[in-house]
């Protein structure tokens, strides 16, 4: 076989290797103008970049759901509004309807008939019967100034067949309301008070009160009329009716019926020289002598009104035999009225 002298180069083959002339290697551009690599899939950039930003936004919004902000967060998405707008200061959230039984008034009655109870009041004069509200499971009750006006006494009857004795712990002529507070009562609870400045005619609403001293009577009804002026008399009726021979107070209790006027006239006998006019709810829910004190109530279970005045039909008649009751014209105090005078009536409010 013929060896390649190539293959194994000699020291004079590596001279003549040297000496060989090669040309210049081409020239080369600059660095800077070679073409850039190819920039990675959209999609692969895409879990590069993304990823770790939407790790720290789900990191974020769970600490702000930690840290107290799920409320305002939940708030902010589902529309609501807090409850605390609904209730003033130390009042609580209570009588709710159940969400199978919301707009019925069966389900409000079962839900906020708890909250209603029924006021004794005595006096030298006699005895009147109205109802109350609870609004603190502490035990604090609205209900109408000219229901406990003048009394010596005041007991309320919860729904539950107790009696406690109650203290009048302010009350306000001027807006024929009252405040009292029973202590030593427990399993108290109270109403959810609502916002009467979203009322609307026509809207459905339930009363609850004691009507001739029937304790927890439901009636229903609508929002006849928003704003009427209604004046009542400031002190306790001076008239008294006889009723199985017990006197009983000319007024909004069992037996007699609150003198009022509206619209010019004078309804259930003379308010006095001594009267107050305010803004009231009209409704056609039947009230009769026993409701004033009670709750007008809308279809969430929500208190809208403490009812105040009602018509009586055998009050503008001298037969006193003619059948006396609700002709569908009752009013009611605002409760938005009595959320702004609950811290002048917590601090005993006036005798004036």
């Amino acid at each position: 076989m013929t060896e390649n002298p190539e293959q194994f180069p000699t020291p004079q083959h590596e001279d003549a290797y040297a000496a060989r002339s090669y040309p210049p290697p081409p020239a080369h551009e600059p660095y800077a103008a070679w073409p850039p690599p190819a920039a990675p899939a959209d999609h692969v950039k895409s879990r590069r970049a993304k990823r770790p930003v939407a790790l720290l936004a789900a990191v974020a919004i769970i600490a702000a759901v930690v840290g107290g902000g799920s409320a305002a967060v939940a708030e902010s998405l589902l529309g609501n509004s807090s409850n605390n707008s609904a209730n003033p200061a130390g009042t609580v959230s209570g009588a709710t309807v159940s969400q199978s039984s919301k707009g019925t008034v069966s389900g409000v009655a079962q839900a906020v008939s708890p909250s209603i109870v029924e006021v004794k009041a005595t006096s030298t004069a006699g005895e009147s019967t109205g109802a109350g509200v609870i609004i603190t499971a502490a035990g604090e009750i609205v209900t109408n100034n000219h229901v406990i006006s003048g009394a010596d006494s005041v007991k309320v009857n919860l729904s539950n067949g107790k009696s406690y004795t109650a203290k009048v712990v302010g009350t306000d002529p001027g807006k024929d309301l009252a405040l009292l507070k029973v202590s030593g009562a427990s399993g108290l609870k109270p109403a959810s008070l609502g916002n009467s400045a979203n009322v609307a005619v026509g809207d459905q609403v339930v009363a609850i009160g004691s009507p001739e001293g029937l304790t927890g009577t439901v009636t229903s009804g609508i929002v006849s009329a928003l704003n009427r002026d209604v004046t009542v008399a400031k002190e306790e009726g001076q008239s008294q009716s006889q009723d199985q021979g017990q006197q009983q107070y000319q007024r909004g209790g069992s037996g007699g019926n609150w003198p009022f006027q509206f619209g010019g006239q004078q309804f259930n006998g003379d308010t006095g020289s001594s009267t107050t006019t305010y803004k009231a709810l009209q409704t056609d829910a039947s009230l009769n002598p026993g409701n004033s004190g009670g709750a007008l109530i809308n279809m969430n279970g929500e208190i809208i009104g403490i009812n105040s005045a009602m018509y009586s039909a055998s009050s503008q008649s001298s037969d006193s035999s003619s059948a006396a009751g609700s002709v569908g014209l009752g009013f009611a105090i605002p409760i938005d009225t009595v959320k702004a005078d609950l811290a002048h009536l917590r601090a005993g409010g006036t005798n004036s």
